[in-house]
This record gives structure tokens, sequence and C-alpha cells, in this order.
């Protein structure tokens, strides 16, 4: 069956080994790589028919991801943390790749070998941190989205430096072909903008009227290769063009549908890269030497952590942040593994440092999980044991707080509950750790104290032992797990409302004092299926006897709580029909009660 029966084997293989990296909590990639490792010709395997056919096969899949992390780029979501991702991490890739050449040099190493290095400890893993990230819950913090803002950049460095390295092994003719590089890419890229401004938007609005998804597919499959292709043809790198195409469509209207149906195809030829990745290590060569391969871990994970935490530092950000950084992105990325494949396809680098370059990567990501669950507990130890940060308070009342509400997390939730309460004359105080937010309430006049609300010192510069309620609007569970311990330690009859994203986590906040937990997702479906059925016909009391029942399936549980008393918890009686006026926009009311507390929106 010649290479169907190389992509058959390759499957089964990568099927079973992301089983297994599925069930020991580790990225799927590590899976197919193990898979590609026992297959492969260095291990005895089942040995493929022809494994440059399949390296010809993966390309495409370095092509499509590259076109997938193009329709994926936004740059509003660099926005929040702008400075550290746009300057910060083009400084850390060159101090990274300046440790990694003298990591190199120090090794014996030629200087285009120790540069390659560099560059490629230089790149963390998107899909493992993302991965992390989700599984213990700090999606949504500051933290995390200096991470993700970084890894954008990142990702987004792989593309020159696919074009600039392999023409480091040629010096003598270094500087012309560098420089008829960049002027290659900007006549492409400046042909690019022409055609995804005038042209392919109204090539995607054709092929979407004529509402075939398989057409859309095709289409989308095309452009993104075939461009690619035609780069290659210019003498730019095939990757490149896919990426850039996928930059250009992420702009349109179909960039959303487009993505989504990009991913399966882009996962398959994936799996066919990273397995094809895995046969060209040789697991002989990393038992011979292994102590190398330990010593070099940890002085790509030591320094490199180190230059994470000491950038977030000097950027601004302080408390957890930079130690989430040095114990989350310390570890080499995926990119990193398509960098290696052009290093040995161009012949800039040997097997031996391959084997070296791929063993660091893949011991880092299995390592990430592990080091990343610490930033929590080392935190803590830091807070115990060392002074304590000053903290800043912003237009605070003179007459001190008591009764008041604590919001804690001052994003778009945070907001709207600011201009609420403002509104009705009630008193309250944000607690907000990313610093450009600080800013932007206490430029609003709006009281507010910079700090981490897990803390002591900042909860209490809230105010919290004389406070009426306690507001959590952060969406990270682990988060919210010690912001509600915490406050419900220092005062315990305080009320406190949370959200969460799951029947456990609503379990677990109960558990820890929260007097009422919201599930945002459950919340706007029960709304939409609300005016759904108002438009039926269905009586309203009969709708609101339901959504109840799907909120509180337990009749006896002491959960209810009338509408208008969220008023008189927060505020008075008389404000009611003000506060009905601001919040209620429909003519129809609908109730989002959750446990203890409701109110209508």
């Amino acid at each position: 069956m010649g290479i169907a029966n190389d992509i058959v084997i390759i499957i089964v293989a990568a099927l079973m080994g992301a089983m297994i990296a599925h069930k020991l909590r580790q990225p799927l990639i590590l899976g197919y790589i193990v898979a590609g490792v026992i297959i492969g010709p260095y291990a005895g395997g089942f040995m493929v028919s022809d494994v440059q056919e399949l390296e010809r096969l993966a390309e495409i899949g370095v092509a499509l991801l590259l076109f997938a992390l193009g329709l994926e780029f936004s740059l509003s979501e660099l926005k929040p943390v702008r400075r550290i991702a746009l300057i910060g991490t083009p400084i850390q890739i060159l101090l990274t790749l300046a440790y990694g050449f003298g990591i190199g040099q120090w090794l014996g190493w030629g200087a285009v070998p120790s540069i390659w290095f560099g560059s490629m400890i230089s790149l963390s893993s998107t899909m493992v941190i993302l991965k992390t990230l989700m599984n213990q819950g700090w999606m949504g913090t500051l933290s995390s989205r200096v991470m993700i803002g970084m890894l954008i950049v990142q990702d987004l460095a792989v593309v020159p430096m696919m074009i600039i390295l392999p023409k480091l092994s040629n010096p003598e003719a270094g500087l012309p072909i560098l420089g008829l590089a960049a002027v290659k890419s900007a006549v492409f890229l400046l042909f690019m903008f022409f055609l995804g401004t005038r042209i392919l938007p109204r090539l995607l609005a054709l092929v979407a009227r004529w509402e075939s998804r398989e057409l859309f597919l095709l289409a989308i499959t095309a452009l993104g290769l075939g461009i690619g292709y035609v780069t290659h043809w210019f003498g730019l790198s095939f990757a490149f063009g896919a990426f850039v195409v996928g930059m250009v469509l992420s702009e349109s209207d179909y960039s959303h549908q487009a993505l989504s149906d990009i991913i399966p195809l882009r996962d398959i030829f994936g799996l066919l890269f990273f397995t094809s990745v895995g046969m060209l290590l040789d697991p002989v060569f990393l038992v011979q030497n292994w102590r190398g391969e330990l010593l070099l871990l940890g002085m790509v994970s030591l320094g490199k952590g180190l230059i994470f935490a000491v950038l977030a530092i000097v950027f601004g950000y302080r408390n957890v942040v930079p130690l989430a950084l040095g114990l989350t992105l310390f570890q080499v990325g995926e990119f990193s593994f398509v960098l290696a494949r052009v290093g040995i396809e161009t012949q800039s680098i040997d097997r031996e440092l391959y084997s070296l370059m791929l063993s660091t990567a893949i011991m880092s990501m299995m390592l990430t999980p592990v080091l990343s669950s610490l930033t929590a507990p080392l935190y803590a130890l830091r807070k115990r044991f060392f002074q304590r940060e000053a903290l800043q308070t912003m237009n605070l009342p003179a007459h001190g707080l008591r009764g008041h509400v604590v919001i804690a997390g001052g994003g778009r939730t945070g907001y709207y509950i600011s201009q609420v309460l403002k509104y009705l004359s009630v008193d309250f105080v944000i607690v907000e750790l990313n610093y450009h937010q600080v800013e932007r309430y206490r430029s609003a006049g709006l009281p507010i104290v910079f700090g981490d609300a897990t803390q002591e010192p900042v909860l209490k510069a809230a105010g919290i032992e004389n406070a009426r309620l306690l507001l959590v609007t952060v969406p990270a569970i682990a988060v919210v797990e010690a912001m509600v311990r915490e406050a419900g330690r220092l005062s315990p009859s305080l009320r406190i409302v949370a959200t969460a994203e799951g029947s456990e986590q609503i379990k677990s906040l109960y558990d820890r004092g929260a007097y009422m937990v919201i599930l945002p997702q459950m919340e706007a479906g029960l709304e939409m299926a609300t005016q759904a059925l108002l438009n039926l016909g269905i009586p309203g009391n009969e709708i609101q006897s339901y959504t109840d029942r799907v909120r509180h399936p337990n009749p006896d549980a002491d959960y209810h709580f009338a509408a208008d008393d969220l008023v008189a918890v927060i505020g008075r009686a008389e404000d009611r029909e003000a506060f009905r006026v601001l919040v209620e926009p429909a003519p129809e009311p609908a109730s989002v009660q959750g446990r203890g507390i409701a109110s209508t929106v």
C-alpha cells in the first residue's frame, strides 16, 4: 500500500499515544511524538516504508498550523497587556537567544548551531500552557492574560525566524540574502494586503452564499495552501505564506467559520508533523547522554524562567505575576519543533543537536503542569516570610468604609456593577490587581484598592470586616476559592456572591462559605429559553416556575430570596424603582436567581 500503509500506521499509533497522554494529563502532542519514536527507524518498531514522503506531508501540517495561527491572531487580545507583549516579548526572545548561544558556546558548539539552539529555546508552548491554565482554573487572571499576550508574539516570531535562520549557514552571502528575503517579504505583504482587502472577502462572500460547508472548507484550504505554495515559488517559506493569508482572513467576517472548519484538518496534518518529529528522535542516544540531557534541561528551565520573571518586574507587574510567568513559561514550545525540522532540512544543525533539542522540549513540557502548580503555595510562602508590598488605595471615602459592597475584580462585570451601585448611591470599593484597570478606575474617580484580593492585608484595606456584601467577579476558579476562603475567615457573617463554571465548583464554593454562586452560562441559557417561551405564548408564571425548578432542584433548600430584597441588601428600599428602571430594559421580567439572592435583568 506504500504511503497509505504508513499513514494508517501513524494514525493508529498516534491515537494510542494520545490516549495514554490524555490519561496521564499530558498534552496530546507528547503522545504523538512518543508514537513517532516507537514506529520510527531508530526504535526498530513498525518501520514505515518512506519517511521522506511523510516529511513532505508533514510540511502541510506546519503550513496549516501557521494558517490557523494567523486566523486566531487578534490585536484586541494584546491590548490589555500590549506593553509587555509587544516590547517585552522581543526583549525576552533576544535575551533567551543570547543565553542559549552562551550555553552552546560553553558546550563547544559552533556559532551557527548555538544561534539555532538559542532561537529554539526562546519559544514557549502555547498548547501546553493553555491546557495547564485551563486545568488549574487560572484562565482570566492577570497572569494568564500576560502569558497569552507574550505567547501570541512568540508564535508570530516563528515566521521571521524561519526566513532568517536558514540563511545563517551561508555567512559569505548572509546580508545580501537576508536583504533580498526582506524585500521579497515586503512585496509579498503589500500584495497580500491588496488581495486580502479587495479580492478575498468578495470570493469568500460568493462561496458562502452558495451555502455549502464542504465548498467553503475547500475554498479556505485552497487559499491557505495555494498562497503558501506561491510564496514558496517566490523564494520564501511555504508556511510564511499560509500564516499571512490566515492573518489577512482574520479581519474578514468569515474568520470564525474559517477557523472552526480548518481546525480538524489542521489537527490531522499536525498529527503527521509531530509524529514525524518523533521518528527523527534516537532513543539510544538519549539513554547514553541522560546526564547531559538533565543538565541542559535544568540550565534552560532555570535561565528562561528567570528571564520571564525579571521582565515582568521591569514592566511593572508585581505580586504573583513574575512567579507565575517564571514557573509556567520556562518550557520549550511546539514551534521549536518546526524550527528544528527546518534546521535539519537545511543542514544547519546535526542529528545530535536535534535529539538534544527535542528531548529537552519534551521533558520541559512534561514538567510544566507540576512546576506551574507550585505558583500559589510558593507565593503564599513568600507573602508569609517576606515584607508585603505597600498597598495603594485611591478615592476611598473620607468617612471610612462601613456597610459597603466590595467588588473583587475590576473587569467588565465589575465595571457594570460599580455603575449600578454608583447610580444608587451605594458605598462600594473595587479591588483590582491589573494596574491598567486600576488607572482607569482612578481616573473615573471610583474607589479602588490596588492589590491581590486573596491576601489578608488587601481585603482589610478594602474594609472587608465592615462590609455588607462581597461580589467576586474574577473568572478563575482557583482565585475565587482563595478569595471566598480568606474573606470568610476575616468576616464570617459576610455574604459572598461568586461565579462558577460547573457543579463541582459550585459545591466547592458553597463549602468554603459562599452565600450564592452564579452559573453565567446557565443563566444565559435560561434567559434565552425564557424569551423563546414568552414568544411562544407560554404564561410567565409557568416559565418562572420552570426556571426556579431548574435552578433549585431541591424544593426544601433555603435558597430563595425575594427579588426586591437585592436593594435591601445593597442599598435603600426607596431605590427599588430606580434600580428596576436601570437594570430592567425588557418589558417582561425574567428572574435570575441563585442561592440566597435574586436580581431582575
